[in-house]
Parts: structure tokens; sequence; C-alpha cells
């Protein structure tokens, strides 16, 4: 499992990747005659020949929560672009685990009342074994999209048997905030980390030390590959063999207990995901946060935040085996069963490409997949991450989740063993011990 090369502590290079540019399929005819008759004089006025109406299609886009701007910046300049096309959002639950079953639940019922839907990267294999996503590849020919111009990671995520169900949307990865204005020396260990923490814990109007994802869902697995894999351990070999159940692993989860179970997170972490740690970082209740790259966006979102200009940004502290980071990031595809493709591929590639990209860097935080954005003036502006292109070249080596077609399992038997492990009803060593042999249950081996 690779680890992710220590990034500048004065600004971690942020992975932000925009899509192609969508191009315009509106044509003008003309009516004029090539041999027109002289104009004569008449006293009324020539009515226009009528034309016939463009009939309007409307699509229904399916998303996460989106608590930045972007996904409505990015509808209103597409229905703006193709005025025969209404797009409209439909909000799906926060928590990705919930989306995820929400979207099943549809789609094995092929149902086509949403058209578009966000994916987490570890979800394009399962949707398209199951027969819920549209292959994408006719259109990318027809249209000549350049996919070499994206994160590569990001495109491999949404091809499978090969075939590209997805287009990368935004790349995540797990980062550092802390507030510049507490923070001398960031913490570069997280024995660096816990010791911060306790001493920031109620300096400048701050509660907490440290904030993070403890909630029993997939924030909480990213948080578990980060600790894992920053201490040397692994889940999975290069082969899917189960090797969870390694002395770096438990050395790893006995570190994220410690920082779960300490004096400087809030007493109820474990009901934290994405949402509730954010909200109170903005809010200046901390000191340190771990979350994705939008956490700065936020950050600076005068209409919110109450710590403009004080954050900082920095890779994750590191373990035994160096500082690692979970490799995150959404992409878009098309429901099968949705009754109208061809809209539904304009708006995706709208959104996917260098306009919507955009939109979702400026407005929304979230790095671009689309390379050439990173040279982009204003996405520069947006954040020091999107300008710094160590970032843009670590991200290639952050650390992956296990990779399975039965991941969904997976991603369970870790959710499950560690809540149990940070809630005290077992030690990182039982924890370890019942991954290796539920995980080799689901596996076959």
């Amino acid at each position: 499992m690779k680890l992710v090369k220590k990034l500048s502590t004065v600004a971690l290079g942020v992975s932000m990747v925009v899509s192609l540019a969508a191009c315009s399929n509106s044509t003008q005819t003309s009516t004029k005659d090539s041999n027109p008759a002289p104009e004569t004089p008449t006293t009324e006025t020539a009515k226009p020949a009528e034309q016939p109406a463009v009939e309007k299609v409307k699509i229904v886009y399916a998303r996460g929560k989106d608590v930045t701007p972007a996904s409505t910046k990015i509808i209103e300049a597409f229905e703006a672009k193709y005025p025969n096309i209404d797009v409209e959002l439909r909000e799906m639950p926060s928590d990705t685990g919930q989306n995820h079953d929400q979207l099943v639940t549809m789609f094995s019922a092929q149902s086509s009342e949403i058209d578009v839907f966000d994916l987490d990267v570890i979800w394009p294999a399962e949707f398209a074994q199951a027969g819920y996503l549209l292959p994408l590849d006719r259109f990318i020919e027809q249209d000549s999209i350049k996919m070499d111009s994206y994160i590569q990671g990001a495109v491999d995520a949404g091809s499978f048997n090969g075939q590209q169900w997805t287009m990368p949307k935004f790349i995540d990865t797990g980062l550092l905030f802390y507030r510049k204005d507490l923070v001398k020396e960031v913490p570069k260990t997280w024995d660096d980390l816990v010791k911060q923490a306790k001493e920031q814990k109620g300096k400048g109007g701050t509660q907490f030390g440290y904030l993070m994802q403890a909630k029993q869902y997939e924030g909480l697995v990213c948080n578990f590959v980060e600790f894992n894999a920053s201490y040397g351990g692994k889940i999975l070999d290069e082969q899917g063999k189960v090797v969870v159940n390694n002395p770096n692993t438990i050395k790893g989860l006995n570190k994220m207990i410690e920082v779960i179970k300490s004096d400087f997170v809030p007493t109820n972490i474990t009901t934290y995901t994405e949402l509730e740690s954010h909200t109170a970082f903005i809010e200046g209740q901390a000191a340190f946060i771990r979350n994705w790259p939008y956490q700065y966006a936020l950050a600076q979102d005068k209409t919110q935040s109450k710590i403009m200009d004080k954050v900082g940004v920095a890779p994750l502290p590191a373990g035994d085996a160096g500082s690692a980071a979970a490799l995150g990031g959404w992409s878009t595809g098309i429901n099968k069963f949705s009754k109208h493709p061809k809209e539904a591929w304009e708006f995706l590639k709208f959104m996917t490409g260098a306009e919507g990209q955009k939109f979702t860097a400026v407005d929304g935080g979230s790095a671009p997949t689309f390379l050439p954005l990173y040279d982009d003036a204003d996405v520069q502006k947006a954040s020091p991450l999107f300008a710094n292109k160590d970032f843009v070249n670590g991200i290639s080596a952050a650390v992956p989740r296990p990779t399975s077609p039965v991941y969904p399992k997976i991603s369970d038997i870790i959710q499950i063993e560690v809540s149990k492990a940070v809630a005290g009803q077992q030690t990182a060593e039982q924890a370890v011990k019942n991954m290796e042999q539920k995980m080799n249950e689901v596996i076959g081996q």
C-alpha cells in the first residue's frame, strides 16, 4: 500500500482535476433562398415563418448534500447553454452508506426517476456489475473526450471490465487543517498531534483540540485506512488476499482508539461525519481537523465561517511508516434506465468538463480531476492548495481503500469491528482477528 509523500506544510497541494469543456450541439439553419426575389413594396408586414417549438426535457441529477453553491451554479450555467434541458437537483443523504443504499433500492427496481448521479470512487465496479450504469464509451468517442487529460487514478476508478462507466468529477485525499492563529508548529507525527491537541484545547475560544469522522460509516473506514497505513499496516495484499491481522495494523488501530477516546475530541465524536466535523471547525470550536480539501473553501466562506484567513493546511501526521492519506473523491454516471440518455450525457459532460469542474473547484473547494485546471488563475486563486503542484503529483500515491468486487461488505466489516474497539467492547488485536475471519468468509478464501 503506497504512502503519501510528505508535502509542504506551507500549503498542501490540492488534487483538483476538471473535466473537458462541453460542446454545444445547437445549430442554426438558414431560411434564405440562394437567389432571393427583389423586394416589392407592400402595405403589410411579412409574417415570419413559424419555427417548430423545441421540446424541453427535464432530467434529474442526484448527489449528496452540497453545502457549497457549486451544484447550483453548475446547473444554472448548463441550463443557460442548453435552454432545452432543465435539470432538477435531488439531494441524497450526506451519509455515503445511506446514499448508496437508496440508489441500490431505486436501481434494483429499474427506476428511471433519476438520470445522472454521483458515485463514491468505491462504487462504479459494483454498480456496473449490477447493471445500474450506462456505459459511456460511445459518448466519449463521439465527442472526442481526451481521457488522458484527467488524473489516471480517478479515470481508472470508473473503469470496469474494459469499459468506462463514470466520468471523474473531483478527487480527494485526507488533509490536516489547523488554526494558524493558534498553532505555531504543525505536528509532524500522530504523537505530536496528540500532544498539541491537548495543549490547544480551550485556547482561542475552542472547545476541542481535534476533530475527525468517527461515526460508523464510510468516513470511519477512511480514517482507519490512514492510521493503518501510516504505521505500515495492510488490509488486502496485491493479490486480494486478506492480510489485515498484522502487528502494524494493530498499532495503527491502537493509535486511532487513543485519539478517539481522548479528552480533546467531542464526547460524541462517534456521531461525527464530515458535516458535523466541518461545521464545528468553521465555528471556531477546534484547533485541528482531519477532512477533505473542501474544508478550506468552507473556512474562507464569510457567510458561514468564523475563522476566515486563520486556516492552514498540511499533510496528515505520520506514524512509524510515514504520512498516509486515504484516496477519495466522486465520479458521475448515468442511470441505465434513464429515459433521456442523450440529455443526461450532455449534462454529465458539462459538469465533469472544464466549465463544470471549475465551479466545483472555485465555489465548492474540491480538487479537480481535469489536470489543465490546475493552471487556471481563478482555480489557483480559490485555494493555495490548488496552486501547489506537489499535491497533484502526490495524489496518485494516496492510499486506496481495499480494492475488491465485494468492497461494501469489507467496508461493513471494518466499520463494525473498529466501532466495537473504539467503544471498548474489544481490543485492537481482537478487532483485526475478527476482520480477518469475516473478510475471508466474504471473499471466499
